[in-house]
């Protein structure tokens, strides 16, 4: 089991290192150069690239301090490997509110993690972060203006880009891939801030070779990086993608969720901590908030001239093409909250064959409309979404093995209408929100 595992390692690697960090100003980007250590384990030297395209401002010192910041973040990800109780921060100083803030960062985006490895421990006995190191920070004058966009590639940012479409914006992505790019150019977007995120070798060796290893919280990096990029553009705004529905726990009972940094509670406590720590007018916010992701899919429908470059599925990621597998969780889900919205031919067009019909997705069928244990692991809707997804395209799709099963073993009625839900926890500007509110409202009988 792994948790005799991560008692063993922690005996055997009672201490992990974050030991320094570095910024290199070269010609066309910036090199961001960390060192994190696991004693008589492993020395892993990760980078972040930030190239110069659209770069307005350029402290060196500020840019230091948020690379710190950065690495705090990204340590995460080689800390897993023996999860050491101990974690001495040499590169810089935290308070002991920093020091709680990322404790908690550390242990529930790191839930998906825990579960899956079945390691018990609690909060308070995770990890003891102390700090040995200086830092110091003069924050510079700033006044930006307009958007910086978090570009994926699916839909939800595609929806963020027509949004927003008449605003002063500025794209930016991490590890970019083709349909990213080809999203943003269909927005009319020709130039954007690129950013690559290269990970240590040493950590995928020992991920090889057994040791500890699953989901860390990326959108937690995407915040801090994005901070970086706002203030490097000039922006004031960042805009995220992330739906209401991301709040939902993906393990029945617990606070298991897999998009735990994707939450409102992570993006609160992240925009308390920018005022407190960062202290640039820089403003974190996710557009789609308010909406959940059926509404999202609603919208999308309408903007077909996405329909053919966005993608979502993350093991088509890691193919050149980006494809859709069509046989994983996040395609199945993609599917059916299109399903509403969309003809048989339209996402035949998008999918290339009718998801509802492959007898080997039951399993993932069931755990997206919950009658199973957990939702998958993936960034997919709630229960409910889904439910009435599945009902509003039943009259379309009723032979399709998928829904000729769930109409045999499952009561039918008529579910809650989620186009018409509007979440009020959220941290959108006023004159965002109407924007958005009005965009649904064509859309909403």
């Amino acid at each position: 089991m792994n948790q005799e595992k991560f008692l063993k390692f922690r005996q055997e690697y009672p201490a992990f290192y974050y030991r320094s960090y570095q910024v290199k100003e070269e010609e066309d980007f910036y090199l961001l150069e960390y060192l994190f250590e696991i004693p008589s384990l492993a020395k892993f030297q990760p980078t972040i690239k930030i190239y110069k395209e659209n770069i307005v401002n350029h402290d060196l010192s500020y840019l230091s301090y948020l690379a710190f910041q950065i690495g705090l973040v990204e340590l995460v990800s080689y800390w897993k490997c023996t999860c050491s109780p101990n974690v001495i921060i040499e590169a810089g100083s935290l308070d002991e509110n920093q020091k709680q803030w990322f404790l908690k960062l550390y242990y529930w985006g790191l839930g998906e993690f825990r579960y899956v490895n079945q390691i018990e421990c609690e909060l308070d006995s995770w990890m003891n972060i102390s700090s040995v190191g200086k830092t110091e920070v003069i924050v510079p004058s700033f006044q930006g203006k307009g958007n910086l966009i978090a570009i994926g590639g699916g839909k939800d940012s595609t929806v963020s880009l027509e949004l927003l479409k008449d605003y002063e914006n500025t794209c930016f992505m991490i590890n970019p891939k083709a349909p990213g790019i080809e999203c943003m150019k269909i927005a009319g977007y020709d130039t954007y801030l690129r950013v690559e995120r290269r990970i240590a070798p040493e950590l995928i060796r020992l991920n090889q070779e057994g040791y500890l290893n699953g989901h860390t919280p990326f959108s937690a990096l995407v915040a801090f990086v994005s901070y970086l990029c706002a203030y490097l553009t000039n922006r004031k705004y960042i805009v995220l993608s992330n739906e209401g529905s991301a709040n939902e726990a993906t393990v029945l009972g617990t606070n298991i969720n897999h998009q735990y940094s994707k939450t409102y509670e992570f993006e609160d406590d992240f925009k308390q901590y920018v005022k407190q720590y960062l202290k640039l007018d820089i403003q974190y916010f996710s557009l789609l908030r308010c909406l959940n992701e059926l509404q999202i899919a609603l919208l999308f429908s309408h903007y077909k001239k996405y329909h053919l470059a966005f993608k979502s599925c993350n093991v088509g990621s890691k193919t050149i093409p980006w494809t859709w597998c069509c046989n994983c969780p996040k395609c199945l889900f993609v599917y059916i909250i299109l399903s509403p919205f969309l003809t048989k031919e339209e996402l035949r067009g998008i999918f290339g064959e009718n998801l509802y019909d492959k007898k080997e997705l039951l399993p993932t069928f069931l755990e997206l409309l919950g009658y199973a244990k957990t939702k998958p692991f993936e960034c997919v809707g709630t229960y409910g979404e889904v439910r009435y997804a599945v009902w509003r395209a039943m009259e379309q799709f009723q032979d399709s093995y998928l829904l000729k099963y769930y109409q045999e073993h499952y009561p039918l009625e008529e579910p809650i209408d989620y186009t018409k839900a509007f979440n009020e926890e959220h941290h959108i500007p006023e004159d965002y929100l109407k924007l958005v509110k009005e965009e649904l409202q064509k859309y909403v009988s």
